[in-house]
């Protein structure tokens, strides 16, 4: 079967991001202390686990110092608040990343509005979200962010194309489409209860996929031609866009893995960089 998509090869442009990351890190070490990022993972969760490690990783890579703190699974909200709240307040830590999802019991919430907006290189607070929404100055949530910067590094044309975003969370899917449409995309939510999505994704010009369901979307619902990112991934790399069939339908596609995954770590590693300098320059 012959492949006709263009490849959205996150690995390549977040290689390219991260190099300039690494530079301005070098500027701020040279002139005294590097970016420190502090990641928070509660419980055992493997696959949050390995993403962590993953970010740490990358910060070494880049000159970008990590602090891990590894809580314990039954930890209470209160106290879990406590301990970011303590982060908000330390002048040794830039960045704060508490890996997503936390424990059921937990108020995630009550937990991400106790990160300092200025230390939000994530952007998961409430007041990430309203910069983003208004257009101003902030910290964009990291997925979403990289979706775009993906598709601005392949010069997608955005303004006026109908772009259909599918999933509602509040750190992918809303946040997604609010930075759509700030680029004047004519801006479509769907969701897991949503009717006639067939019908509706046939019309997309852009999809993003980004509920969580592998293989949701299936290759013939795509309208021929259309831009599809696939921000899904589960278990055998799948994602959930029906990815072989997709292939022969879209015009542009991002793999699973290779995607979105290498673009969400190079936003959250950048914008930490612009958190250290932003304290930097007092």
């Amino acid at each position: 079967m012959d492949v006709t998509s263009q490849v959205l090869d996150g690995v390549a442009v977040a290689k390219e991001i991260l190099k300039g990351v690494s530079r301005r890190a070098s500027v701020l070490r040279d002139a005294g202390r590097a970016p420190r990022l502090a990641t928070v993972l509660v419980g055992d969760d493997d696959a949050s686990k390995t993403y962590v490690r993953m970010k740490v990783n990358r910060c070494s890579e880049v000159g970008i110092e990590s602090v891990r703190i590894d809580l314990d699974a039954e930890i209470s909200t209160p106290v879990l608040v406590a301990q970011i709240e303590a982060l908000s307040a330390d002048p040794a830590i830039d960045g704060i990343l508490l890996q997503h999802p936390v424990p059921g019991h937990i108020d995630e919430r009550a937990a991400f509005e106790a990160i300092d907006p200025a230390k939000d290189v994530d952007g998961v607070t409430r007041t990430s979200f309203a910069a983003m929404a208004l257009g101003n100055p902030g910290f964009q949530s990291c997925t979403p962010g990289g979706i775009l910067r993906l598709l601005d590094a392949y010069e997608i044309p955005l303004e006026g194309r109908h772009a259909v975003v599918v999933g509602r969370s509040h750190i992918l899917g809303l946040p997604m489409g609010m930075l759509l449409l700030g680029r004047d995309a004519t801006v479509t939510y769907c969701h897991s209860r949503t009717r006639g999505l067939a019908e509706i994704l046939g019309r997309a010009d852009v999809v993003v996929a980004a509920v969580g369901t592998p293989e949701l979307v299936r290759a013939r619902w795509l309208k021929p031609g259309a831009v599809v990112v696939d921000a899904g991934y589960s278990a055998g790399d799948r994602g959930d866009v029906e990815q072989p069939a997709a292939r022969e339908v879209a015009g542009w596609l991002s793999p699973v893995p290779g995607g979105v995954g290498p673009m969400t770590i190079a936003m959250l590693l950048e914008q930490t960089v612009t958190a250290a300098e932003r304290r930097a320059g007092g």
